[in-house]
C-alpha cells in the first residue's frame, strides 16, 4: 500500500478514487472484470487481454507472488489492473518476486483500494466500456480525465491480433518419451503457452506461426490439423483470418478454433458475430456439451460472440453443410461452441487449461487428434 493517489475514471462519468499500484502514469481501455479465484498470473499474461483494463471481483490479490512458470506468454498485456486489496506480502514456496515489482517493472498502471463489487455491478448493469487509470504525473481534474477517456478507440471494430501475435514461427515437439503422432499448425491470434504444450502431450507436433501466415503458406507445412487460437479484439474486423479459415474449410483440413479462432469459424461459416453487454471472464463459467448432456466448469475471457442458431443443426449461409451449435453456456444461452457435421471442423468458446484451471475441457485435444486420425466421422456415415 502506497498512500498514493490514483483515480479510475470511466466513459460513464463514474469516478473511483483509491491508491497507486505497480507502475504510475496513464492507461487507457475497455474495462472488464474477470470472476476468478485464483490464477492473476495466467490472466495477466493472457493476450487476449490486450487493450484491456481487468477488475478482479475476489477481494485479496497478490497472495501467490509471480513466477516464471506460470506466464501464458512473453509479457504481461492488459492495459491496466484494479483489485480491492493487494497482498501485503506474496506467501508461496514457488514465489520469486511480488505482484507489484512485475506491474511496476513493465509498465502496467494498477490501482487498489477501490470499491469493486460496486464497479462490477456497474459493468453488470450498463456493460463493458471504456476507462482510464491515472495516477503520479497523469492525475488531473476530472473533467480533463473524462475527456481523455472519451476519445480512447473503443473496442467494438478494433483488430488487435497482428499487435500480440508473433513474428517468427517456431515448433513444440512432444515430450521425450511420446511418440509423435501428428503436426498441427497453430495460428497464434494470441496463443497462450500451455496450449500447445497440452497438444504437444498428446503426441503432437505443433508448428505455432504469425496470425499473417496465409492459406497457402499453412498448408506448405503439410499438416495432420489447423488450430485458430484465441486472441484479442473484434471478430467482425479479421477479415483476413477469416478468408484463410474459408481455404483451411475449402482444402478439408480438420480444423479446431478456440475462443477468437471459435468467433472467426462462426464467420467463416456464415454467421453473424456481436459484442456481449460484459462478456465471460473467469474460470468458472459452466457450459454444456449439448453432444453428451455433461456440463463443463470452464475458462473463459471473451466480450464477443457468435449468432448462430440453438435448434436443430443449420445450413451454413456460406455452403459449408450442416452446422451444429455443440455448447451452450448455461448463464445466458451464449453459443460456447460450433461443430461441422459435413466438414472435419469444430470449435470452441472457452480456453482449455493446464493452470490456474479447470481441466474439464481437456478432452477437446483428444476430439481433435481423434478428428486428425479419421476416428470420428461425420454425422452422416455414422
Amino acid at each position: 500500500m502506497t498512500n498514493e493517489p490514483a483515480v479510475l475514471v470511466l466513459e460513464n462519468g463514474d469516478v473511483y478514487r483509491g491508491e497507486a499500484y505497480g507502475a504510475r502514469g496513464e492507461t487507457l481501455g475497455e474495462i472488464v472484470f474477470n470472476t476468478g479465484m485464483t490464477g492473476y498470473q495466467e490472466t495477466l499474461t493472457d493476450p487476449s487481454y490486450y487493450r484491456q483494463i481487468v477488475v478482479m471481483t475476489a477481494p485479496h490479490i497478490g497472495n501467490t507472488g509471480m513466477n516464471d512458470e506460470d506466464a501464458e506468454s512473453r509479457r504481461i498485456w492488459v492495459s491496466g489492473f484494479v483489485m480491492r486489496e493487494p497482498a501485503r506480502r506474496p506467501s508461496n514456496w514457488r514465489s520469486q518476486r511480488s505482484l507489484g515489482d512485475d506491474l511496476a517493472e513493465q509498465g502496467i498502471v494498477s490501482m487498489s483500494g477501490i470499491d469493486t463489487r460496486k464497479l462490477t455491478r456497474t459493468l453488470r448493469t450498463f456493460g463493458s466500456m471504456r476507462g482510464g487509470i491515472f495516477s503520479g504525473d497523469a492525475l488531473a481534474n476530472d473533467a480533463d480525465l473524462l475527456a481523455r477517456v472519451r476519445a480512447a478507440a473503443p473496442m467494438a471494430g478494433a483488430h488487435l491480433a497482428d499487435a500480440v501475435s508473433i513474428d517468427g514461427d517456431y515448433v513444440i515437439e512432444p515430450p521425450d518419451g511420446v511418440e509423435r503422432v501428428a503436426h498441427v499448425v497453430a495460428v497464434d491470434l494470441g496463443i497462450k503457452a500451455t496450449t500447445p504444450e497440452l497438444m504437444a502431450q498428446r503426441g503432437i507436433k505443433v508448428t505455432v506461426v504469425p496470425s499473417s501466415w496465409t492459406a497457402d503458406q499453412i498448408l506448405a507445412r503439410e499438416p495432420d490439423g489447423v488450430f485458430f487460437s484465441n486472441g484479442p479484439g473484434d471478430p467482425a474486423a479479421a477479415d483476413r483470418t477469416v478468408e484463410v479459415i474459408r481455404a483451411i474449410l475449402d482444402a478439408r483440413v480438420p480444423l479446431f478454433g478456440i475462443c477468437f479462432g471459435n468467433q472467426l469459424l462462426g464467420r467463416a461459416l456464415g454467421y453473424g458475430t456481436y459484442k456481449l453487454r460484459f462478456g465471460h471472464r473467469g474460470i468458472n463459467q459452466p457450459v454444456m456439451d449439448r453432444t453428451t448432456g455433461k456440463v463443463e466448469i470452464t475458462s473463459h475471457n471473451h466480450g464477443f460472440a457468435v449468432d448462430a442458431p440453438l435448434g436443430d443443426a443449420s445450413e451454413s449461409p456460406h455452403g459449408y453443410g450442416r452446422v451444429h451449435v455443440s455448447h451452450v453456456c448455461l448463464n445466458d444461452d451464449v453459443v460456447e461452441g460450433l461443430e461441422c457435421l459435413d466438414l472435419p471442423a469444430f470449435s470452441v468458446q472457452y480456453h482449455p487449461e493446464a493452470a490456474a484451471g479447470p481441466h474439464d475441457a481437456a478432452y477437446l485435444f483428444d476430439r481433435f487428434l481423434d478428428l486428425m486420425n479419421g476416428r470420428r466421422t461425420l454425422e452422416g456415415t455414422r
